[in-house]
């Protein structure tokens, strides 16, 4: 465990009880059980489940932002604080006249903490590997979890910063500075990583040697817990797909997909929306949803969802929009930053609401993009249409085996947009398949013209620490 050092110089700022029973000119030790080291994790088991809780946490601690970010960026919401216009400013104008996010401003969230929960990662798989006291396949367990947060962690690293890269290495030294690599090395080191954890899990076992949370009941075991890693793989082969992968990106999604907790013939609601989840709650320590609809009052959702919605057979809009969308007192960003809006999102109604990781619809949809990438585009239409009927209550669409594939993609964009509202896919869908140009600007004229970003910065607080050293330096980033 990590081991504070107190000279004797120091000792005034403690207690009297303490400064008579410890202040000398001797070093005063004292370990501070919040950040276990390696050494001390593999000699103590209990230590092996607070390093997985805190995985699990820190996990979940960067969902509602990433959420929240990816949605103004996406035309899916903003972030109306009556006295905070760089909510909005941040996201969407960016420095002024530019065309350009301020590395030092908002809107470079999505960082500091998968980075700090790498670390985590790093000094689990270490504990783990030293561990004297796990058998082959607890060791093979823990590795395959860490390395499935892992690759989860750079996948939302890589998905907001695309082109500019990222850091994939952990060093044992957290001084020492790994240089960033592309995306392309981004997105096959996560896919090694979480191939890597599979293999880990399949050998793991029929338990972990710690407990997994509620938010991941069904998938709390090596072998389950290896079908949400191969619904994380999905995802990332499908982005890495359309970055550069091609193909054989696609094929792997397509393999992924088949080995995850995909249910092909789901209909229902519940059926749709099966994975892994974080769950919160209001027991002292824990947190609320910060999304939820009680006190995240100033989230407002874009105009654009209710004009662009489509109608059922009777008239009334799409099931989906009408279940997450609501009326809210309309408000308009401060200081003329952005345009009014008078709709709310109904997505997580209570402080306790869940937030999903990863649910079925998105697999689904994911299988109907890699069809139609592979040439199955009737597979392709057959999904879309079982996600229209069944998550849209929308009659199947018009199209067929003749339809030109865009018409096809807008059709699942669509769907994707719908189904996965403010779960943080929207923006990263469409810079995917080039269609940033297709989501609004709303203010186009005068000093506060907004523009689509392509990529978030890079932090410069990054930049600073790595002063010498390569960094990415083009567009938007250092």
């Amino acid at each position: 465990m990590k081991t504070i050092s107190l000279s004797y110089r120091t000792c005034g700022a403690l207690g009297a009880a303490v400064l008579l029973a410890a202040c000398s000119a001797d070093k005063l030790d004292i370990t501070n059980p919040n950040t276990p080291t390696v050494a001390a994790a593999t000699a103590d088991p209990q230590a092996l489940l607070l390093q997985a809780t805190g995985l699990l946490r820190q996990l979940r601690g960067g969902r509602g932002a990433f959420i929240s970010n990816t949605g103004i960026f996406g035309r899916e919401s903003y972030n109306y604080t009556p006295q905070e216009g760089r909510n909005t400013s941040g996201f969407l104008i960016g420095i002024s006249g530019q065309n350009r996010l301020d590395p030092a401003g908002f809107a470079v969230g999505i960082w500091a903490g998968p980075y700090g929960n790498l670390r985590d990662v790093f000094n689990l798989k270490n504990a783990a590997a030293a561990s004297g006291s796990l058998t082959a396949e607890q060791k093979n367990a823990t590795q395959g979890f860490a390395k499935t947060i892992e690759g989860l962690e750079l996948l939302y690293v890589i998905s907001t910063r695309d082109t500019l890269g990222a850091v994939v290495e952990i060093k044992q030294n957290a001084s020492d500075l790994a240089a960033f690599v592309s995306r392309d090395s981004v997105y096959k080191y996560i896919l090694a990583t979480l191939d890597d954890g599979a293999a880990n899990l399949a050998a793991g076992g029929s338990a972990f040697p710690f407990t997994i949370h509620a938010g991941f009941t069904g998938f709390n075991s090596p072998t389950t817990f290896r079908l949400f890693n191969r619904a994380v793989a999905a995802r990332a082969a499908a982005y890495y797909a359309t970055s550069g992968g091609g193909a054989a990106a696609w094929q792997r999604s397509l393999t992924a997909l088949t080995a995850s907790f995909m249910n092909t013939t789901a209909t229902t609601r519940a059926q749709l929306d099966v994975g892994p989840s974080h769950p919160y709650s209001p027991a002292p320590g824990d947190a609320n949803n910060p999304l939820n609809v009680v006190t995240a009052t100033d989230i407002y959702a874009h105009e654009s969802i209710r004009a662009d919605v489509q109608n059922k057979a009777n008239a009334q809009p799409d099931d989906r929009y009408t279940a997450k969308i609501g009326a809210r007192p309309a408000r308009n960003a401060p200081q003329g930053l952005g345009i009014s809006s008078s709709l709310g999102f109904n997505i997580f109604p209570a402080l306790t609401s869940n937030i999903p990781i990863i649910r079925n619809e998105e697999l689904l949809l994911l299988r109907a993009e890699a069809l139609l990438a592979t040439g199955d585009k009737a597979g392709a239409i057959a999904i879309v249409n079982q996600i229209r009927v069944g998550s849209g209550g929308l009659a199947p669409s018009a199209l067929t085996a003749a339809s030109p594939d865009a018409d096809v993609l807008t059709e699942i964009l669509y769907n994707k947009r719908y189904s996965l509202l403010m779960e943080g896919h929207r923006w990263i869908d469409m810079r995917r398949y080039g269609r940033l140009n297709q989501l609004p600007r709303d203010i186009t004229t005068g000093v506060n013209v907004h523009f689509v970003a392509r990529v978030m910065p890079i932090p410069q607080s990054e930049c600073l620490v790595r002063a010498g050293k390569p960094v990415p330096i083009a567009g938007p980033g250092c």
